[in-house]
């Protein structure tokens, strides 16, 4: 197996996770129950089409864990794209799709403390928004300290959880449908001939890719996986299985019992309680709420909670490469975890979503399309990074793994990429063109990104 030491660093970071741990993890990053707080949005944006925006996701997603997969095995270290992109192209290439993935990174856990917050507000008004955020913010980064065994404990009973509750969503919804109240034909949540277009398909993947984004950060565990990199690649492509299947099977069942259907689409879901209104018309209020509180419990702590740890060894490696401070390196003597970055995230996350609370929107559909915008646009240097690493410098014969894959999943993301809202093309751009700044200032004071030398 493939160690650390191979490429000049010191294992600093305790290998305890094995193929189920990071698989569940990869699962609750993605968390099964996703689609709920973001139903209406997607709904609209596809035409009503959602369970087909969910698989051209799955397609684009596919094509990019398999990427992952390849450059795991090659790298096994800390970082994820930043990581591979360093490694299989170039330093200065690894800091720019490090860069465009901390746009993701750093934004994702704000929006999903800020979404929690404002769902735990609509059932306990006492506590305000910006009191929820402070607790989940509290009592993810007490966890991530711990070490991340404890993180690991703590995400298996948040997923069996959060199965239950779709599993019970799934049960009363097939009731329904059995009854005979679905809104619609069986199979216009995959195709709806009065709204098809190609262009609004694929502009509602750009949202539906949100719940997706989470198997990505099981590459940034690789130094805490004590097994070997292939089985780290096999637990991102089983964990991004798993949640398609699950993913689509939940928007297909809503699609058909969603009642209001030309009233969404064409005025949207400006209260984003779309899927709640769905699930009182299908099973009662006490299904509306079991969703909504399982939802807000779902994103502000087990999936915020592993946010918070990917992007703490993101951090991590890039300050261990002298990318980012020094100082977020740092290592717990006694946890083993990143600890500087760990509060770094926090205090981050925190100090945007308080901002955010207080404008009149919560920049919620701004801050999912960054999001999106951030990752899509690394993992599609990671897919570059697999055609120059493995065919053109290893001279390898794998053709599939190593060209014809990572360009399917090159052009599909850059078709998504292409119908993001141009208010987000627009900031995504602003923040690549201020790391192409950073990147040139560095070589003019004379600090150009070096990674440390492969031991021969």
């Amino acid at each position: 197996m493939s160690t650390v030491e191979q490429f000049g660093y010191r294992q600093e970071l305790k290998r305890s996770l094995g193929f189920a741990d990071l698989m569940i993890y990869g699962l609750i990053f993605m968390v099964p129950i996703a689609p709920f707080g973001i139903f209406g949005g997607v709904f609209q944006s596809s035409g009503g089409m959602v369970a087909l925006a969910y698989i051209i996701g799955l397609v684009a997603m596919a094509f990019t864990a398999l990427s992952y997969s390849q450059m795991a095995q090659a790298f096994p270290m800390a970082g994820s794209v930043y990581t591979y992109a360093g490694r299989g192209i170039s330093a200065p290439v690894g800091f720019i799709a490090g860069w465009a993935i901390l746009l993701d990174y750093i934004l994702v856990p704000s929006l999903l403390y800020l979404i929690a917050s404002l769902a735990m507000n609509s059932f306990v008004p006492g506590i305000p928004v910006w009191g929820w955020l402070v607790i989940f913010v509290l009592l993810n980064t007490a966890v991530n300290y711990m070490g991340i065994q404890m993180t690991a404990r703590i995400t298996r009973v948040m997923l069996v959880a959060e199965l239950a509750v779709l599993a019970i969503f799934l049960v009363i919804g097939g009731i329904a449908l059995a009854q005979g109240k679905a809104q619609a034909g069986a199979f216009t949540p995959i195709f709806e001939p009065s709204t098809f277009t190609w262009t609004l398909v694929f502009g509602a993947a750009a949202t539906a890719v949100l719940s997706f984004l989470g198997f990505d950060g099981i590459s940034t565990l690789a130094e805490e996986n004590k097994e070997d990199g292939r089985r780290l690649g096999r637990s991102m492509v089983a964990a991004l299985g798993l949640a398609a299947v699950l993913f689509v099977a939940q928007t297909w069942v809503a699609a058909l019992l969603m009642p209001d259907r030309a009233q969404l689409i064409a005025k949207g879901d400006e209260n984003g309680d779309a899927f709640y209104r769905m699930a009182e018309f299908a099973g009662g209020h006490w299904l509306s709420v079991l969703t909504a509180v399982a939802t807000a419990i779902a994103w502000g702590f087990a999936n915020s909670l592993v946010a918070q740890a990917a992007t703490s060894r993101l951090l991590f490696a890039m300050a261990r490469d002298r990318m980012l401070p020094s100082f977020l390196a740092k290592v717990h003597p006694r946890h083993k975890v990143p600890v500087n970055a760990t509060l770094a995230v926090a205090v981050l996350s925190l100090g945007i979503g308080l901002y955010m609370s207080s404008l009149e929107n919560y920049g919620i559909p701004l801050l999912s399309q960054l999001v999106n915008f951030g990752a899509m646009t690394a993992f599609l240097i990671l897919h570059v990074a697999v055609v120059v690493h493995h065919w053109f410098r290893r001279r390898s014969g794998n053709v599939w793994a190593h060209v014809v894959a990572p360009a399917i999943g090159f052009l599909v993301l850059a078709a998504v990429v292409y119908n993001t809202k141009l208010v987000t093309q627009t900031v995504g751009l602003i923040w690549l063109a201020a790391g192409l700044v950073i990147l040139g200032v560095s070589y003019l004071v004379g600090r150009r990104p070096v990674l440390p030398s492969e031991v021969k």
